[in-house]
């Protein structure tokens, strides 16, 4: 079986090869016509066991602006999952078909077993509340191209227990220099503490608050994070919990006029519509690099750019 490479977690990339994806991105932003046919003949299998939007058509817009082709499905009940095909079968299946794959899976480490039998590179789209490497790289571009990767404040706001993207883009950003996190959500979804102690680890500097408000006027950058009621044991705790940071416009009053604000999305109600003609409000544009960045790495792990 040929070694291949494969992107489970931000952390099987070196900083190196996340500034030469960066590079590769902005190049495809500034002269994306010079990248509309290098795939040409390449397929991408996109295996989504578990819902997706933007995820999924970011890969989709991603390899066909590469001038791929993409196959796959969208949802685990229109796969042989529903027949009790394990996940490294489906893989294995996927890569007689696809020169490159993109999984994301509801359970943590599903993505780590199917790289285990691919023959071709396989991208993690996220599995479960565990890794999320491309929404990291999604971040960490729109980071670098509206500030620059270090010597910032950001408060990450919402569900910190099991935010994948969150989990994923400390990690990332123990990298740089001059990083200070807020670290705002309340007692039951703090941020775990095996992260906490790789923060300690890399000596970075973080606090933690219950209050947006008493936060907001620190941030350089402001990550909000939906309350996933895909990841609770029981509804009643989630009711709970699920309003417990909503961004208003009058909460951005103590706010830097320079600040950007973040999310993954999806939104539910953590972020008002009132926000989103914000000059500061960058979510959507977030979006749009999360296609980019994309484009890059699918790029680099078929060995073109």
């Amino acid at each position: 079986m040929k070694e291949v490479k494969n992107v489970i977690n931000i952390t099987d990339l070196s900083t190196e090869e996340i500034d030469h994806l960066i590079e590769i991105a902005d190049s495809i932003e500034a002269d994306p016509e010079s990248y509309s046919d290098i795939c040409r003949g390449k397929k991408l299998a996109t295996l989504f066991f578990e819902p997706s939007t933007r995820t999924r058509l970011s890969f989709t817009a991603a390899m066909m602006e590469l001038g791929g082709n993409v196959l796959g499905f969208d949802d685990a009940s229109s796969s042989s999952a529903t027949k009790g095909e394990s996940v490294s079968d489906t893989v294995v299946m996927a890569g007689c078909y696809a020169d490159i794959i993109a999984m994301r899976h509801p359970k943590e480490g599903a993505a780590a077993v199917g790289a285990r039998r691919t023959t071709v590179p396989l991208i993690n789209a996220g599995d479960g509340g565990h890794f999320h490497p491309t929404q990291t790289l999604t971040d960490l571009l729109t980071i670098s191209r509206k500030k620059q990767l270090g010597d910032f404040t950001i408060g990450l706001c919402g569900d910190l227990m099991f935010g994948r993207t969150v989990h994923s883009l400390i990690e990332a950003l123990l990298r740089y220099k001059g990083i200070r996190f807020v670290l705002i959500s309340p007692p039951e979804l703090r941020l775990p503490r095996y992260v906490k102690e790789k923060m300690d680890a890399a000596g970075a500097e973080w606090v933690e608050y219950e209050d947006l408000e008493d936060a907001m006027p620190e941030l350089d950058i402001l990550y909000m994070t939906r309350v996933q009621r895909e990841r609770f044991f029981n509804e009643e705790d989630y009711v709970r919990l699920r309003d417990s940071y909503i961004l208003t416009l009058d909460k951005l009053d103590t706010a830097k006029q320079d600040m950007i604000i973040m999310h993954p999305l999806p939104r539910v109600n953590e972020i008002a519509v009132e926000v989103d003609d914000d000059p500061r409000a960058c979510y959507f544009y977030q979006a749009l690099c999360g296609k980019h960045i994309r484009m890059a790495l699918i790029l680099y792990l078929l060995g073109l750019k």
